[in-house]
């Protein structure tokens, strides 16, 4: 009979440390969160490293960073399963003085040779009557039953049933002695009292397995664990998710300057929705409104598109004093692209709204406004292609050094010359002022111009004009404009705004 554990829910997140934190990993840790927030259950944090072949210390670090990132610290944890040896060979002890096991020393080259005409693979019980006694060299195997079936009961998928023909006699202790994951998982859940399992459905092929050791160590009439197999993390090709192919690192998003609340929502949608349909949603939200039973079980696909669109959402949705504080790492961290004693807090706060509209990550945000806090900007090649081809740019960066020398210095009297400029040569603000922009941002795209110019002040703008100017030289030329002299040159109010001839030129 299956039943299942009464009591207050307990659940387990149980991660390998063998590779950074894959996001289906933290998909994971959060439903399991989540049913315990919303229960009142326990969440319980194990770190499986008894693979010590592949298991690093550092990535367990970066497990529990990026938890912590996440807001999703463990009510108990996190415990070491290598820290639990003798419980496991203890467990193997009781298996084998009740049948349950037995040795077998047969060398993968030995099954495969007596197995490859089999129709059913898998090893073929060959050891099992033999008598082995245990010892160096010698692995161990459970024996399972050779009738009946196995019925899972699977919140998320409803009863799988596995006929126990199909399961072959499995390893549960390596011919090193070593117990394997799938004895050692089972006997922590039960030490720990764990009452659901919720994992990834790469691993219900090994569900009823652990039933049966789960059962040969309690009786048979044990209650089990509710099991629930989440739906498995596929690519825009429908694939599975790849370490080697696909961005998978939750620590990459987090240096990318993705958001922690942005990302946990994302998440959060990877197999199950709101019944409201409504895909922004805050912590307590999740909490109040997840239900295991509503998650599907059909492949989720992990778009980074989507999450970058969310996570500008949430950019957007910070109060600009939070959106400061959040770019730090970015600002005036080590890794900011500029030297530290040029970056201004003030300065990029003043900034800091029309960058905010603009981006959907902090990474993006040194992008924004590393002009400011460069001696020169960064330029890009492939924009100033764009000017070095545009037969008036020399037009127009000769106007604009003029009209901005003598000009009042504020975002709207700059707005106001610069679209008397473009009226001039004949063309709409947006193009006429694609140069002027290159010139002082090093690129095309970039905060609104005006109120870039007005932070960076006159002095660095005409500076960085005039480099552009002579970076042109006498190649394009520079075609004089209707109606003589150049913006802002010769008589006083030429263009409004224009200080005129003598006036005192306004500190930047």
């Amino acid at each position: 009979m299956d039943t299942t554990r009464p009591g207050v829910p307990r659940v387990r997140f149980a991660p390998s440390p063998t590779g950074y934190f894959h996001v289906g990993s933290a998909r994971t840790a959060l439903f399991n969160w989540l049913f315990a927030r919303q229960t009142g259950g326990t969440f319980v944090l194990r770190i499986e490293d008894t693979d010590e072949e592949r298991n690093r210390e550092d990535w367990v670090a970066g497990i529990l960073s990026a938890m912590t990132w996440l807001h999703m610290d463990p009510d108990e944890g996190p415990y070491r399963q290598s820290g639990r040896r003798d419980e496991h060979h203890a467990a193997v002890d009781s298996l084998w003085a009740s049948g349950s096991l037995y040795a077998c020393d047969c060398t993968r080259e030995a099954v495969e040779a007596r197995t490859a005409g089999n129709a059913t693979p898998g090893y073929d019980g060959h050891c099992r009557t033999r008598g082995i006694e245990r010892g160096p060299g010698r692995a161990l195997r459970f024996a399972v039953p050779d009738e009946g079936t196995v019925v899972v009961h699977d919140i998320v998928r409803g009863d799988v049933e596995f006929p126990l023909a199909s399961i072959e006699d499995f390893v549960v202790v390596k011919s090193s002695g070593q117990p394997l994951f799938l004895l050692a998982n089972t006997v922590d859940d039960i030490a720990m009292g764990i009452t659901h399992v919720i994992r990834g459905e790469d691993l219900l092929p090994s569900t009823p397995k652990g039933m049966l050791i789960w059962r040969a160590l309690e009786g048979d009439g044990v209650a089990l664990p509710a099991f629930a197999h989440l739906p498995m993390l596929v690519n825009e090709q429908r694939k599975k998710l790849s370490k080697r192919r696909d961005p998978v690192s939750v620590e990459s998003y987090r240096e990318q300057g993705f958001l922690p609340e942005a990302f946990l929502n994302y998440l959060a949608l990877l197999g199950w929705s709101h019944p409201s349909g409504r895909e922004l949603l805050a912590v307590d939200e999740l909490v109040t409104a997840f239900r295991l039973e509503d998650v599907n079980h059909s492949p989720a696909f992990f778009d980074v598109q989507k999450l970058t669109h969310l996570n500008g959402e949430y950019v957007r949705a910070m109060d600009v004093d939070a959106f400061v504080d959040a770019c730090r790492p970015w600002t005036s961290g080590p890794g900011a692209p500029w030297p530290a004693e040029r970056f201004d807090e003030g300065t990029f706060r003043e900034l800091a709204p029309l960058v905010q509209e603009r981006v959907d990550t902090l990474g993006a945000v040194p992008d924004m406004v590393d002009f400011v806090f460069l001696a020169e900007p960064r330029m890009d090649e492939a924009a100033w292609a764009s000017v070095a081809a545009d037969p008036l740019a020399a037009t127009v960066l000769d106007g604009a050094l003029g009209a901005y020398a003598t000009c009042s210095w504020d975002a709207g009297t700059l707005h106001q010359v610069t679209a008397a400029l473009a009226e001039q040569v004949g063309r709409k603000l947006g193009k006429a002022q694609a140069p002027v922009r290159v010139a002082v941002t090093g690129r095309r795209v970039g905060p609104p111009l005006f109120e870039s110019m007005a932070v960076l002040g006159r002095a660095a703008t005409l500076q960085r004009l005039q480099a552009a100017r002579d970076r042109l030289g006498a190649v394009a030329g520079s075609e004089e404009l209707p109606g003589g002299a150049g913006p802002g040159v010769g008589e006083a109010g030429a263009l409004p705004g224009g200080a005129g001839a003598g006036a005192a030129v306004d500190q930047a």
